[in-house]
């Protein structure tokens, strides 16, 4: 099994240190909706997890919440309410859209304000070893103390631009680790006076605190590596004086609106709440998981489509009633579940991994239409499919409207009529028996080759709500879902 590690640019075998995988993802900062930038980032990693436990390792999994943070403070004062209101807010509807993507829950979900003793701990403890200074209120991080900073990101130290302001800096360099407080935002007491901690010493303090000095896996967007990634591994290796603080970094690509990024700050957010409203879980599973996780994920309707289509196809294979009954050899799944490996093994391969899913579901349908038992590799696609979090559950079946489906008979009546072929009897008031008489006369019009006509009752069929689904046993029909 070989991972890309950002760290050393190039796949490496992956190994854990012991038998729990340590695995830590930068969370979110709830001040908003979650958007589909999170949605690609989480299931990414939910799917890394899925995985490795598939192959028997154990894993401990930690994210985190950056609860307190300048854009949280500027959007609760915008709306005339507490931070903790705000982050309590979003917070728990980016938990509702997590579990609406069937994203499986982190073991531990830290907040930065839960943590500010371990925080100030390691703010603390850099300072001592000279690391960090206290300057009028705030502590800054000593980058040129940290002899190899810039290995995660590649960067060459005198190439680097300040990377925030503040006068009272020995460096432009230098970042902040605690934010000296300001009239009217949320602080804690610290050695250094009333304040609140920096984003980037969060993490360090929440990882080292749950998982240790060591993580096995260190995840996140592109757009952490540098400064927050970068930043991360210099505050931790110093304070524990132990390195790696992780050993293989893995970092998602972005998603892109035409060619722009999606970002708050472009105004050009598509939302978890507002994508779940127009498709399914598996299909937007399935659009993500369709590029390779490093790569830029550009958004577009008909891709989103063609996803939603591909994840049907795969549910009416998992769930499909007419499965065949002669006694015939079950399909060999070994090849299929090989290739399944073989391409997550290779660097978290989903698209190919999806491929071989595809083409399972392909020769289950076959079996199917043949009238050939496919249990087992039907199992196996579901057992499958589940590694990739994919639920493979039919969508609830809309009800058919009786007045309306009245409606279509009469029209294919006067089609009929004027074929001067028998009409269908309207005289119940039973759905079921509405449809099967319907289904009946399709077969018998066809029986007959009379195909304009058939395909007539298919369409009104398919207006009112109703699908036929022609099968080696016959035909049925299903309420449209």
């Amino acid at each position: 099994m070989k991972i890309f590690n950002t760290l050393s640019g190039q796949k490496e075998e992956f190994l854990p240190q012991d038998d729990t995988v340590k695995m830590y993802v930068c969370g979110v900062t709830p001040y908003s909706d979650a958007h589909l930038g999170h949605a690609m980032s989480y299931i990414i990693f939910d799917i890394i997890r899925r995985y490795l436990k598939f192959k028997g390792f154990k894993v401990k999994y930690v994210q985190n919440i950056t609860d307190i943070e300048d854009k949280i403070i500027e959007r609760a004062n915008k709306l005339g309410i507490t931070t903790g209101e705000l982050t309590q807010k979003f917070t728990e509807s980016y938990f509702a859209d997590m579990d609406a993507l069937n994203v499986n829950p982190a073991d531990i979900y830290p907040r930065a304000t839960g943590e500010i003793p371990k925080i100030i701990e390691v703010v603390k403890g850099l300072v001592d070893k000279g690391y960090a200074y206290p300057a009028e209120g705030s502590v800054y991080f000593r980058v040129r103390n940290a002899a190899d900073y810039g290995k995660l990101s590649h960067r060459q130290l005198d190439s680097l631009l300040p990377s925030e302001p503040g006068e009272e800096k020995e460096d432009a360099l230098d970042f902040v680790l605690w934010k000296a407080s300001k009239p009217g935002e949320p602080s804690w007491e610290s050695p250094w006076g009333m304040g609140r901690p920096g984003w980037h010493i969060e993490c360090s303090a929440m990882s080292l605190k749950y998982l240790g000095n060591t993580l096995d896996i260190h995840g996140g967007g592109q757009d952490l590596i540098f400064p927050h990634h970068e930043n991360e591994i210099a505050q931790s290796e110093s304070f524990t004086g132990i390195k790696p603080f992780a050993r293989f970094w893995l970092h998602n690509g972005m998603v892109q609106l035409d060619r722009d990024k999606m970002s708050k700050s472009l105004g050009n957010i598509i939302t978890i709440k507002d994508i779940l409203s127009r498709y399914s879980a598996d299909a937007i599973r399935i659009f993500v998981l369709s590029s390779h996780y490093r790569s830029p994920l550009t958004y577009a309707e008909e891709i989103l489509k063609a996803a939603e289509k591909g994840a049907d196809r795969l549910r009416q294979t998992a769930n499909n009633a007419a499965a065949g009954s002669q006694a015939a050899p079950e399909i060999d799944t070994d090849g299929y579940r090989q290739r399944f490996i073989e391409a997550m093994d290779d660097d978290f391969n989903t698209a190919e991994a999806l491929a071989a899913l595809f083409d399972l579901a392909r020769e289950i349908n076959k079996c199917d239409n043949e009238g050939i038992k496919a249990e087992e590799a039907r199992n196996t696609l579901k057992e499958l499919a589940g590694v990739l979090g994919l639920t493979l559950q039919l969508p609830e079946e809309a009800p058919v409207d009786l007045e309306l489906l009245t409606e279509k008979i009469n029209s294919i009546n006067e089609k009929l009529a004027e074929a001067g072929d028998t009409t269908l009897d309207t005289s119940s008031a039973d759905v079921e028996t509405l449809l099967d008489g319907l289904m009946t006369k399709r077969a018998e019009l066809r029986q007959q080759k009379k195909w304009q006509l058939a395909d007539y009752i298919r369409n009104r069929a398919d207006e009112a709500g109703i699908t036929f689904e022609d099968t080696a046993g016959g035909t049925l029909w299903k309420r449209k879902r």
